[in-house]
């Protein structure tokens, strides 16, 4: 992507600082100039279009809006403000934003370097609105820690409704603040011992002045050294109360008798477990008292250090009993500056947006940070970053999710699993070079291409890395999370969609054979016929230029079609298999009377097996929502490119055209530009549509939509999944072979 000529502020309240402790976070927005692919269908009115191409294909500049978050060591501040002065300044801009502790310590500085007014926004305000902001765009913000397990950071799901909590923010010392709704919360309590506490008598304590280092004296230290335990005054448990003799019965209760000296170490820890159980008894006491069971801890003394976030976990766990958890949040450091920006922008209205995180420009958890552009993180002590994109539409959860609160998209957690962690980090960095030079080819006339290739590679070769090292970085590990962070780096270097001449020829190809394959399943009896829309369907499917031994073979036999694909399925029975059922349902039930259906691959799939199974639905007498991805992904259909195919087939079909021109048959986006599919994150008219037309069947195809994704969720109404693996780790996992079929039929209970 390129910085657009007027990406500094455009407005007085585009521009935030947060200030506090030893970092100062920049918020900024901006315009983004990338490429995007478009498609326009070809006006072949009085033409010969037997060898002419279905559309159109060009490439053109689009304007995206992205907030842009970024931390700046204190010690960095001048490099800072000069990184503010060069390209985030011009002549309209009169105020600077800024909150915490900063906007009063470096006001005068500020206003002299920038020649700006600084305006100070509340620190809690900023604070609770910036908290809002991630839990409600960012699916794997939140986690707790579990030091002692595999995983040391367990992601938790995004609910839906994520009011009433409590945040905890642990600054200097300690606020407590209830939040009801999106502009109602109030502070309800807090303490003066906290962060400032544990670094002020540490100081005293061990002479060490810096926060970090007096946090990794902790982390070495044995607190049981300078600690009284409930043993060491009753020689064991206290049985009649239930507690431990590990429990501690005294913090530096052993200074008052031992005669020795005692580790800077030893009393690090001791100071830090006190303060940190005292911390996490009152906000368990506040919890009950307004019954609350979500904790949120924030502030510069978590700041995700490991050692902070144990010990508010264990005290959280002890005091509640284990019936609540301690939760943290990725980007808790960002805050008060998501806030302050939020709260300047509010004539724009931000919330109105749904927003993404842009992987390739983020830095993750605990791992470094790409550089900032134009400056090198060796002089302005950046060291993190978060990037947050503008969505096109607004993005909302499938009502016919049975719980939306509990669903979870991901079949495989690679986080959890080291050994499919393994496999697949193996399996992507294998298929880098391909993607590369398949995003490189795609564009022959450029002549910055290869380069521009090589800078991909590299970067999505280093995100591959990191997460070798910190699975945890972006959330939850998965599968769609390493196909998702691909897109978002191609994107970044102007490779919009690789495989948009892939596509195009295919649907070309496909759509020829399109009257053969109706006039050929119109010449079966019914119940043959629907097994062979079934089989079609699945062999569609094969088509998946995302999957290596797919690639291998389209790319060496360039005449293998939809007949040769079919010879690859697996014979029934099959790996899931509830045709029957399914079967069964169509011949004794009444037509649904609306389906919906997620599609997957352009060509063969989409022409071939999705829309033949589309006309025998509408044939019933059910509707038909048909979605296809707002933008490009590997090969799969885009919805524009639908549109096109759509028209074109109706031109051949009257029932497909018929459904058109009735709004039985509807073309919608999904939201989404992703091989995999996130029934929680879904374009919002899509939502509307399901509701308004009493939608009772959902159709999902393709391995990414179906396995990897949403092979386990529980919806309301009936579903079809439907899939062929085509990777043969996968399907050894599953207890099947390469090829092998999976079509589940599912309906709820009542």
């Amino acid at each position: 992507m390129s910085w657009q000529n007027r990406v500094w502020i455009l407005s007085t309240r585009n521009l935030k600082t947060v200030s506090g402790g030893s970092l100062t976070k920049l918020a900024y927005y901006s315009t983004v100039q990338h490429k995007v692919a478009r498609v326009r269908s070809f006006d072949h009115s009085g033409k010969d279009i037997e060898n002419e191409p279905l559309y159109e294909i060009s490439v053109q500049e689009e304007i995206t809006a992205r907030l842009h978050f970024i931390k700046f060591e204190n010690t960095y501040i001048e490099t800072c403000l000069d990184f503010i002065k060069d390209h985030l300044v011009n002549t309209e801009t009169k105020v600077i934003k800024a909150t915490g502790g900063g906007a009063y310590k470096f006001k005068d500085l500020i206003e002299k370097k920038l020649g700006l007014k600084v305006d100070k926004e509340d620190v809690m305000t900023c604070l609770i609105k910036g908290c809002n902001f991630v839990l409600r765009n960012i699916p794997h913000e939140v986690f707790a820690y579990q030091k002692d397990s595999d995983t040391e950071f367990r992601f938790q799901t995004n609910h839906p409704n994520i009011f009433p909590y409590l945040l905890v923010n642990i600054g200097s010392g300690v606020s407590i603040v209830k939040v009801e709704t999106e502009d109602k919360f109030e502070w309800i309590g807090g303490s003066s011992i906290g962060g400032g506490t544990f670094w002020g008598l540490g100081a005293l304590l061990t002479k060490t002045k810096k926060f970090d280092e007096l946090l990794q004296l902790a982390s070495k230290g044995q607190h049981t050294n300078v600690d009284m335990l409930v043993k060491d005054v009753y020689g064991g448990a206290y049985q009649t109360l239930g507690l431990s003799g590990n429990l501690i019965a005294s913090s530096f209760g052993k200074s008052t008798t031992a005669d020795k000296e005692f580790s800077k170490e030893d009393m690090a820890k001791s100071l830090l477990h006190m303060i940190s159980n005292d911390i996490g008894q009152l906000a368990c006491l506040y919890a009950k008292i307004h019954n609350l069971d979500k904790i949120y801890f924030g502030g510069f003394f978590i700041r995700g250090h490991p050692v902070t976030m144990r010990t508010i976990t264990y005290s959280i766990n002890f005091f509640s009993k284990g019936e609540v958890q301690a939760l943290f949040l990725r980007h808790e450091g960002y805050l008060g500056a998501i806030g302050a920006f939020l709260k300047g922008a509010e004539q724009d209205n931000p919330n109105q947006y749904s927003w993404g995180e842009n992987y390739a420009g983020s830095s993750g958890l605990m791992s470094t940070s790409p550089d900032v552009y134009p400056l090198q993180r060796t002089r302005s002590g950046t060291f993190d970053m978060l990037e947050m994109d503008r969505l096109e539409r607004p993005l909302v959860n499938l009502p016919l999710l049975k719980d939306p609160s509990t669903y979870i998209p991901d079949t495989v957690d690679l986080t959890d699993d080291a050994m499919a962690r393994k496999y697949w980090l193996t399996c992507f960095e294998e298929a880098l070079d391909g993607v590369a030079k398949r995003a490189a080819a795609s564009q022959p006339d450029s002549v910055d291409a290869l380069e521009r290739a090589e800078k991909f590679r590299q970067k999505y070769w280093n995100k591959l890395q990191t997460l070798r090292q910190q699975p945890f970085a972006y959330g939850t590990l998965t599968v769609r999370s390493l196909l998702d962070t691909r897109e978002h780096c191609l994107n970044e270097f102007n490779f919009p969609d690789p495989y948009s001449k892939v596509k195009q020829k295919e649907n070309g190809i496909a759509l020829k054979c399109f009257q053969s394959v109706i006039e050929s399943l119109d010449s079966l009896g019914w119940e043959e016929r629907q097994f062979a829309l079934v089989k079609g369907l699945l062999a569609g499917n094969v088509f998946d230029w995302g999957a290596k031994a797919v690639s291998e073979v389209l790319e060496s036999e360039p005449q293998f079609g939809f007949e040769e694909a079919k010879s690859k399925l697996q014979e029934r029975p099959w790996l899931e298999d509830s045709y029957s059922q399914w079967l069964e349902r169509l011949k004794e039930g009444p037509p649904h009377k609306c389906a919906l259906i997620f599609a997957d691959n352009s060509g063969i799939d989409i022409i071939l097996g999705v829309f033949p199974f589309v006309r025998e639905l509408l044939s019933r007498g059910t509707e038909v929502i048909l979605a296809c991805n707002s933008g490009p992904a590997l090969n799969d259909i885009t919805y524009s490119e639908s549109l096109i195919v759509a028209e074109r087939i109706a031109a051949m079909d009257p029932v497909i055209q018929s459904a058109l021109k009735e709004e039985k048959l509807l073309l919608v986006q999904t939201g989404s530009s992703s091989p995999c599919l996130d029934l929680s994150r879904l374009d919002k008219g899509l939502a509307v549509l399901v509701r308004e037309r009493k939608t009772d069947l959902v159709i999902i195809e393709g391995m990414g939509r179906a396995i990897h994704t949403n092979y386990y969720a529980a919806l309301k109404c009936e579903s079809l999944k439907l899939a062929v693996i085509k990777n043969s780790w996968l399907a050894d996992r599953l207890g099947g072979k390469i090829f092998s079929v999976i079509f589940k039929y599912e309906v709820p209970c009542k």
